[in-house]
């Protein structure tokens, strides 16, 4: 595991697994690295000697990437660049046996297709057209690898997928901020008037996806993710809230927190993922409904109120 541990980074989710089992506690390895130090991660790889590349790293929130476009930059485009770079030289070092089953999986989002209207779904074959620094920088880093692939035949493989969700979740995205917010009985904000749709996928299927991608996919394609739960903001932040009267009630119900403020800049209406190409071709669909994925979500920021306030403290 390679991390450069900025304000989102928390190892606790990985000590309590490693923890509980002393075989994963002897194989894992933990570096500290940011890919824009392209030695380091150079030096990093010829140590630890991969057999399978997973590149998750990414700046991700969209608020910040208006903010501060920069960090977006070094971390999603230059940092995918040198981490290519530093993969290509060791691929091609590789025994011709190694080189044949090294795999470079990379990971971005539906957010670089842009945004839809009421109507249709994204694919792989939807044209590129990011509307954020965010976005940008993840369309920018997914040519990079797909340039890498067929320029240099390195075995590249990429998925697009939709919004995650799920426990140990950094306190700025949606879902975890909402319940924040309710936490502390203060206002809970909402893009516009809340009607932007979002594809939600639990982190267990989007693992579960990847796994596929890694096990069945085949070198140089992409495969969009996508969870199959649609569901407005609102719909989204309403639906926390009456969990929430139920499970911890107050005088007033939650959703009276809740505030609708002046949209951001570029703020895709709708995301939509149809996933039929890796349903038929490695056989993988979602297994967790949103509802029930929320409600197994909800119950683990309730029993984890002393992790959320601690990293809530970062934001």
């Amino acid at each position: 595991n390679l991390d450069k541990l900025n304000y989102a980074s928390d190892l606790e989710s990985i000590n309590e697994i490693i923890n509980k089992n002393s075989d994963v506690k002897k194989r894992y390895k933990f570096f500290k690295c940011d890919l824009s130090n392209k030695s380091k991660t150079n030096n990093i790889i010829d140590k630890i000697k991969p057999d399978i590349i997973v590149n998750f790293a990414a700046e991700s929130h969209v608020d910040k990437s208006i903010d501060n476009p920069s960090s977006f930059i070094e971390s999603n485009i230059l940092g995918t660049y040198n981490l290519l770079e530093v993969s290509l030289r060791y691929w091609e070092n590789l025994s011709r046996l190694k080189k044949q089953n090294f795999k470079f999986l990379h990971i971005s989002t539906d957010e670089v297709f842009g945004s839809l209207g009421n109507s249709g779904r994204f694919n792989e074959e939807t044209p590129y057209s990011p509307n954020s620094p965010y976005s940008a920088s993840k369309a920018s880093s997914d040519h990079l690898v797909k340039a890498w692939n067929k320029t240099y035949n390195f075995p590249t493989l990429i998925t697009n997928c939709s919004n995650n969700y799920g426990p140990w979740q950094f306190p700025e995205k949606l879902i975890p901020l909402t319940i924040v917010k309710a936490f502390k009985s203060e206002t809970i904000p909402i893009y516009g008037d809340g009607q932007n749709v979002r594809d939600w996928l639990h982190v267990e299927d989007h693992i579960n996806a990847l796994l596929s991608v890694l096990n069945k996919g085949n070198i140089g394609e992409t495969y969009c993710i996508g969870g199959l739960s649609e569901k407005k903001n609102i719909e989204v932040v309403n639906l926390i809230c009456n969990y929430l009267d139920e499970k911890i009630p107050t005088k007033n119900s939650y959703s009276k927190l809740i505030k609708f403020v002046k949209d951001r800049p570029g703020h895709d209406l709708r995301y939509s993922i149809d996933s039929t190409k890796i349903s038929k071709q490695l056989n993988w669909i979602p297994k967790i409904s949103f509802e029930k994925g929320l409600i197994s979500t909800l119950n683990w920021y309730c029993e984890n109120i002393n992790w959320l306030n601690k990293i809530n403290r970062r934001i």
